[in-house]
C-alpha cells in the first residue's frame, strides 16, 4: 500500500524531505487522556498489549489526536523475555518484575529461542490490525531491546539504577553471558523479521541501558548483537537507539542501520562528526524542555532543529516523553517542527 505520508522513510534513507518528520517515543501511552481511558476498563498494561484491537486502537491514538508523521506499535520490550520463558509482571508506579531471574548455566539452558509466530503472535496480529485501520496514513515502527538491555532484566529481576547483577555477571560468567546474549539476539532476529513481515515500516531498537556499561563492555557484550541484528533485518530502514552510549557514536557509523538515536545528553554536532553523514539522526530534545512554558517549548525545539540542520534528520525527544507531560505542549512540539523553515 502506498504511503500517504512517507517523510519518515524518506528522512531515514537519506532522501529530500520537505521538512522534518517528527514523532516521539513513548507517544501512546499516559500522556494522553485517551489512552487512560481504554487503560481504565482493563486489568492491567498487559491486557492493553496482548489484545491485538487494542493495541491497535492505542497505537493510532497519537496519530489522530497529535498529528505524529509515524505510529509505533504499542507494547513493550520485555515481551521477548517472556517468550522466552521468563515472565515479568508489571507493577504499576514501580515498573517490571521478574519473580524468576537468571542466575545459573541451567537457567539459561531453560530459556528457548522463542518462535515469534508462536509466542509473540499477538504482537503481529497488533501490527497487522493497526496497518489495516491506519490506512497508508503514515508508517508504522516495530521495535525489540537491545541484547543487553533484555539481559540485564532477565538477570536483575526488574529496573535499577546500577543493574549490578547483570554487570556482575558478565564479569563473573563471561561465556555463560555470551550464551544468554546469543539466545536473546536469536529470538530477536526473528522476532523483528517477523514484525517486517507483518508490516511493520521502520524498525527501532532501543538499547536503553547501553550508558552503564564501561566502553569496552558496551563492545563486547551490546555493541556486537546489535550488529547482527541490524545485519539480519534487511528491506525496511533500521534505527539503534543506545542511550547514554556516547562512547560508541563512531562505532554506530560502521552499523548497517539507517538512523542512529541520540539521547538528550548528546552533543548533535559531536555525534555528527563521529558518525558521519552516511547516516540519518533521530531525537534529541530533552523530555523535561515540553514542562516549559509554550515559547519556551517553541524556543528550545527551534534551537534543536537549528542544531541538526535540514537534511537527514527525524526530530524526536532524547528519550520517551514523560507520563505528566501536557499534551498541549507535545502539540506544540509537533507543530513548531512542521512549521520550522531551514533557511
Amino acid at each position: 500500500m502506498q504511503l500517504k505520508n512517507d517523510l519518515l522513510l524518506r528522512a531515514a534513507m537519506g532522501q529530500p524531505t520537505e521538512r522534518t518528520p517528527v514523532w516521539l517515543m513513548r507517544q501512546a501511552g499516559r500522556i494522553l487522556p485517551e489512552y487512560r481511558a481504554v487503560r481504565e476498563r482493563l486489568s492491567g498494561f498487559k491486557e492493553l498489549v496482548e489484545t491485538p484491537e487494542l493495541a491497535a486502537e492505542v497505537t493510532i491514538q497519537p496519530v489522530d489526536l497529535l498529528d505524529v508523521d509515524a505510529a509505533i506499535i504499542f507494547s513493550d520490550i520485555l515481551v521477548v523475555p517472556e517468550a522466552m520463558g521468563c515472565t515479568y509482571e508489571m507493577i504499576e508506579k514501580r515498573g517490571p518484575i521478574f519473580p524468576n531471574t537468571i542466575k545459573t548455566a541451567a537457567d539459561i539452558e531453560n530459556v528457548r529461542v522463542a518462535d515469534p509466530y508462536e509466542h509473540l503472535n499477538y504482537v503481529l496480529e497488533a501490527i497487522k490490525v493497526t496497518k489495516r485501520e491506519l490506512n497508508g496514513r503514515v508508517p508504522l515502527i516495530g521495535f525489540a531491546g537491545a541484547p543487553w538491555t533484555i539481559f540485564a532484566y532477565m538477570v536483575e529481576g526488574s529496573g535499577s539504577k546500577t543493574f549490578s547483577k547483570a554487570r556482575k555477571m558478565l564479569y563473573e560468567a563471561p561465556e555463560l553471558s555470551h550464551q544468554l546474549l546469543r539466545k536473546i539476539t536469536h529470538t530477536t532476529i526473528a522476532y523483528l523479521k517477523a514484525q517486517v513481515e507483518a508490516g511493520a515500516n521502520l524498525i527501532q531498537i532501543f538499547d536503553s541501558w547501553a550508558g552503564i556499561l564501561p566502553p569496552a563492555h558496551y563492545k563486547e557484550f551490546s555493541y556486537r548483537y546489535i550488529a547482527e541484528i541490524c545485519q539480519a533485518i534487511q528491506g525496511v530502514p533500521v534505527t539503534v537507539f543506545a542511550k547514554g552510549a556516547f562512547f560508541s557514536l563512531a562505532d554506530f557509523a560502521q552499523l548497517d542501520c539507517q538512523v542512529i538515536g541520540l539521547d538528550w545528553n548528546m552533543d548533535v554536532k559531536d555525534a555528527r562528526a563521529a558518525i558521519g553523514d552516511g547516516k540519518t539522526l533521530q531525537g534529541n530534545l530533552d523530555p523535561c524542555a515540553l514542562y516549559n512554558d509554550f515559547a519556551g517549548v517553541k524556543r528550545e525545539t527551534n534551537k534543536m532543529l537549528e542544531s541538526f540542520g535540514p537534511n537527514r534528520h527525524i526530530a524526536n525527544l532524547g528519550h520517551g516523553v514523560y507520563p505528566d507531560t501536557d499534551p498541549e505542549k507535545v502539540k506544540c512540539f509537533i507543530q513548531t517542527v512542521k512549521e520550522y523553515n531551514h533557511r
